[in-house]
C-alpha cells in the first residue's frame, strides 16, 4: 500500500490540534515532529511525519489563503498530505481548502468526531444529533454556522459519498473524484473513518493519476484512522528517544497551567483543579511561587469580554510568570493560548511522548521543557490535576518521587457512574454494599445513577446505616464516609414489589443507563459500573435490546463491542454473545475474530499487562481435528485473523480445543482465553469464579464493567446478596478507567 520511505505531511490550524494529530503517528511508530515554522519546511525531512501547525486559523482568509498554498507546494509526489480541520468546522475551511485545490489537489473531506457526537450525515455537520447551525458551537464566530458543507466549501464542486462502509466505497469514491474537485463523506463512526482511509491509501495505489495529488481532509479521527491504516503497510520502529529524555532528567521543575476559559468544560476541570488543592489566580501576583514539582495555573480573567483583550493579559501573566521560572514546564489549554505562549518562548518544535486522553497530548519542546496541551472543550472533568501529575511523573516517576504537588494531595481518582439496575432485584443492595466497601472511595468517586428510595431499602435489607444524598449534577457529589451519592430520575414508585418482573424497574434501568451514557460521552466520568437489570423487564417496558452490551452500543453510538467475563481465574472475550448458536456460527468471519481478540489485547494492556498471551478457542470439537469434526469452519474463519494478529505481534494463539483452552487458561498458561460463542465461554466461568467474577464491555468510548450474575428475583430484598462481584466489578473499572479508552 505504501512505501517504507515515504514521508506524511500533517496540516493543522492551531497548536492543539497540531498535537492532537500528532499522537497516532507517534504512538504507531513513526518518526514524528511538530513544527511551529511554517515558513521553513524542509522538503526532505528525517521524520516520517511532519505535524505543521499553520497558525492560521484567526488569520485572514487572504493570509491562509496564501500560507496554505506555500505549504502544499511540495516537491515530492511520494509525500502524503492530511489536512486536519476543526471537529465543529470552524477557522479558514473555504480559504485553506480552495488554496489546497488551486494547487491541484483533490480534497476528500470526512468531518466526523465520533467520541463527541459530531458527524456527517446527508453533507450536513451533525452535534449531538442537532444541525450545527441549531446548536451555539459558533456563537463566538464572526458569521453564521454553515448548514451543509457544501455551503462552507462556497464556490468548490462537490460530491455527496454515502455509506462509507459499503464494499463499493472505493469506486464510488473514484467517480466522485473524477467528476468534481471535491467529495464529501458522510460518516459517523470509526469504523467509517476507517473505510474511508482505507480506500483512499487503496486509490492512491491503483487510480496514482488522479489521487497521487489528493488530500485527505478530517478531524483527528480520521488523522488516526489514517495513521492506524498506515502502520500496518509501513515499517515503523518505536521513537523512544524522547520519552526517554524526558524521563532521564535530573530533576523536577515548577509547572504552569495557563486556562484561556472559564466557561462550558474548562470552567468545570478549574473548579475541580481547586478544589484538588491547585492554586488558579488571573494574576501572576496572586500566585504562591512553586517548588519544583508543583503546580500553579493562570486562569483568563473573567471580566473582560473582548477574546484578543482575554488573551493579550494571559500572555503578559505568563511571560511574568516565566521570567522569574524559565524552566517551567507547561500546560496550555486553548490552541491560539498555547501558540502565543510558545512564540513568546522561541519554542520552534515539539516531539509528541503520550496522549493522556483524546487531544490531550504531552510533548517535549525543542528548548527542552515539557508541554501539555487540549483543545478548550475537550478533555474529562479531572482532566487538570491528572495531566499536572503526568508532567511531574514525566520528570521524576512517582514511585522515586515523593513531593507533593501541591499543599493538597490532588485527587486523581476516577469518577465512576454506578447504575442501579432493575429495582426490583438485587441491585440496590449491591450498590449499597459496594460503595459502602471501605476501599470504595480510596480507588473512586462513585456516583450512582438510581433511586434514592429504592437504595435506602437495599441499606436497610443489609443492615447498613447510610446517607443517600440526591444530586443533579457530577459536581455537586462530596465523597465522604457512608455518603452516596445519587443522580435520581425519579422512575420508580415506592411500592415496587421485589423479586417480580416489572415494566416500571425495567424502564427505569433503562434510563439509569441512558444518563450514565450520556455522562461519559460529555467526559464528566471515566468509567462505569452496572448492577444487574432484568431483560424481561426490559422487553415489557418497550427497550428490545438483548441486554446491557447492546444498549450501552446504541447510547454511545458504537456498532461493534465485545463481552469481556473476568474473574480471579480466568479472563474470557467473546466473538460473538446474545444470538442463537446456528446464527453464531454464520456470524463468526476473520474479522469479527481478529477485532475482537484486538480489543481483549488493547484492555488487557490497559490494565497493565504489556504483552497478554491469548488463547483462541476453536468452533468445533478437538478443533475440528484435521476435518473429522465440522466442515473447516477453523480455517475458514479463525486462522486468517490468527495469522494477521501473530504478524502484528499479539500473542494469539489457536484455534484451542475449547476444554483444553479453558484447563490451561485456569492454572494460568493464558491470560485471556476468545470464546467463539456465549456459551462456549459463559459456563466455564461460572464454573470458576462467578461470586468474584465481572462483566466489561470492551471498546466502548467510556469502560463499563458489570457483575457476571443476574437481578437474583428470588433472594431481592432479603440482605443476603453476595456483594463480592460488585465491588470487583468497581474496582475493575478503576483499573481500566485510568489510562485513557479507545
Amino acid at each position: 500500500m505504501t512505501k517504507d520511505h515515504q514521508n506524511f505531511l500533517i496540516l493543522a490550524d492551531d497548536f492543539s490540534g497540531a498535537c492532537e494529530v500528532s499522537s497516532p503517528w507517534n504512538e504507531y511508530g513513526f518518526s514524528t515532529k511538530i513544527s511551529l515554522d511554517y515558513t521553513a519546511i524542509p522538503s526532505k525531512t528525517t521524520h516520517q511525519s511532519l505535524v505543521v501547525d499553520t497558525d492560521s486559523r484567526y488569520l485572514e482568509p487572504t493570509a491562509a489563503y496564501q500560507r496554505i498554498q506555500s505549504l502544499s507546494h511540495m516537491e515530492s509526489v511520494d509525500t502524503i498530505i492530511f489536512k486536519k480541520i476543526d471537529s465543529l468546522w470552524r477557522g479558514n475551511l473555504n480559504a485553506e481548502l480552495t488554496a489546497l485545490a488551486n494547487n491541484g489537489y483533490k480534497l476528500i473531506i470526512a468531518g466526523a468526531l465520533p467520541h463527541m457526537n459530531r458527524v456527517v450525515e446527508n453533507g450536513k455537520p451533525l452535534v449531538d444529533g442537532l444541525p450545527l447551525s441549531a446548536t451555539d458551537a459558533w456563537q463566538v464566530e464572526p458569521r453564521e454556522a454553515p448548514e451543509s458543507i457544501a455551503e462552507l466549501l462556497g464556490d468548490l464542486e462537490s460530491t455527496l459519498v454515502s455509506d462509507p462502509r459499503d464494499e463499493d466505497l472505493a469506486p464510488r469514491l473514484l467517480a466522485a473524484v473524477s467528476s468534481t474537485s471535491t467529495a464529501i463523506l458522510d460518516c459517523a463512526t470509526e469504523e467509517d473513518l476507517s473505510s474511508i482511509a482505507k480506500a483512499w491509501l487503496e486509490l492512491r495505489e491503483t487510480h496514482p493519476e488522479i489521487f497521487e495529488r489528493s488530500v485527505l481532509v478530517g478531524t483527528g479521527a480520521l488523522n488516526a484512522a489514517l495513521a492506524s491504516s498506515l502502520a500496518s503497510a509501513t515499517t515503523a520502529s518505536p521513537q523512544n528517544s524522547a520519552q526517554e529524555s524526558a524521563n532521564s532528567s535530573t530533576a523536577v521543575r515548577p509547572i504552569l497551567g495557563v486556562v484561556g476559559s472559564a466557561s462550558g468544560p474548562s470552567g468545570k476541570q478549574l473548579d475541580i483543579a481547586e478544589n484538588a488543592g491547585i492554586p488558579c489566580e488571573e494574576s501572576v501576583n496572586q500566585l504562591p511561587s512553586p517548588k519544583p514539582g508543583e503546580a500553579v495555573i493562570l486562569r483568563a480573567t473573567r471580566n473582560a469580554s473582548e477574546p484578543a483583550l482575554v488573551l493579550q493579559e494571559l500572555r503578559q501573566q505568563a511571560a511574568g510568570f516565566l521570567a522569574e521560572h524559565p524552566e517551567s514546564d507547561l500546560f496550555l489549554t486553548g490552541g491560539e493560548t498555547a501558540r502565543a505562549i510558545l512564540d513568546d518562548l522561541n519554542v520552534t518544535s515539539l516531539t509528541p511522548l503520550e496522549q493522556l486522553e483524546p487531544g490531550v497530548v504531552i510533548s517535549q519542546a525543542s528548548d527542552g521543557r515539557l508541554v501539555g496541551s487540549k483543545p478548550g472543550s475537550f478533555g474529562s472533568p479531572n482532566i487538570l490535576p491528572q495531566a499536572l501529575t503526568a508532567l511531574r511523573n514525566l520528570r521524576a516517576p512517582l514511585s522515586q518521587e515523593s513531593t507533593s504537588m501541591s499543599t493538597t494531595t490532588l485527587d486523581t481518582r476516577p469518577f465512576i457512574a454506578v447504575t442501579m439496575g432493575d429495582g426490583s432485584g438485587v441491585g440496590p443492595e449491591v450498590t449499597v454494599g459496594a460503595l459502602i466497601d471501605e476501599n470504595a472511595y480510596k480507588i473512586s468517586r462513585p456516583i450512582v445513577i438510581g433511586d434514592c428510595h429504592r437504595l435506602n431499602l437495599g441499606a436497610q435489607a443489609l443492615g447498613l446505616a447510610v446517607d443517600i444524598v440526591e444530586i443533579t449534577e457530577v459536581s455537586q457529589a462530596q465523597f465522604t464516609p457512608s455518603r452516596i451519592n445519587v443522580i435520581d430520575p425519579h422512575l420508580l414508585s415506592e411500592d415496587l414489589e421485589w423479586g417480580k418482573v416489572s415494566a416500571e424497574a425495567g424502564n427505569a434501568a433503562y434510563h439509569y443507563i441512558r444518563i450514565a451514557c450520556e455522562l461519559g460521552m460529555r467526559g464528566e466520568i471515566q468509567g462505569i459500573c452496572t448492577a444487574p437489570l432484568n431483560k424481561a423487564a426490559l422487553h415489557e417496558a418497550g427497550h428490545i435490546y438483548p441486554g446491557h452490551t447492546e444498549l450501552l452500543a446504541h447510547f454511545m453510538g458504537v456498532d461493534e463491542v465485545s463481552m469481556m467475563l473476568s474473574t480471579p481465574k480466568v479472563k474470557v472475550i467473546h466473538v460473538t454473545t446474545h444470538i442463537g448458536l446456528i446464527d453464531a456460527i454464520k456470524k463468526i468471519e476473520p474479522g469479527l475474530v481478529e477485532r475482537t481478540v484486538r480489543r481483549g489485547h488493547e484492555a488487557l494492556v490497559r490494565a497493565g499487562n504489556p504483552n497478554p498471551k491469548i488463547g483462541v478457542c476453536a468452533i468445533n470439537p478437538h478443533a475440528g481435528e484435521n476435518g473429522l469434526f465440522g466442515y473447516g469452519e477453523e480455517e475458514e474463519k479463525i486462522i486468517p485473523a490468527l495469522e494477521k494478529l501473530q504478524a502484528d505481534g499479539i500473542n494469539a494463539i489457536g484455534p484451542l480445543p475449547a476444554d483444553t483452552a479453558f484447563f490451561l487458561a485456569g492454572r494460568g498458561d493464558y491470560d485471556l482465553i476468545v470464546a467463539m460463542y456465549h456459551d462456549q465461554g459463559h459456563g466455564p466461568v461460572k464454573v470458576l469464579g462467578i461470586e468474584a467474577g465481572v462483566n466489561i464491555t470492551v471498546g466502548l468510548p467510556v469502560i463499563r464493567t458489570s457483575v457476571d450474575h443476574g437481578t437474583a428475583f428470588d433472594i431481592a430484598g432479603k440482605g443476603i446478596v453476595e456483594v463480592g462481584s460488585m465491588i470487583e466489578a468497581l474496582q475493575q473499572s478503576v483499573n481500566l478507567a485510568s489510562v485513557p479508552v479507545k
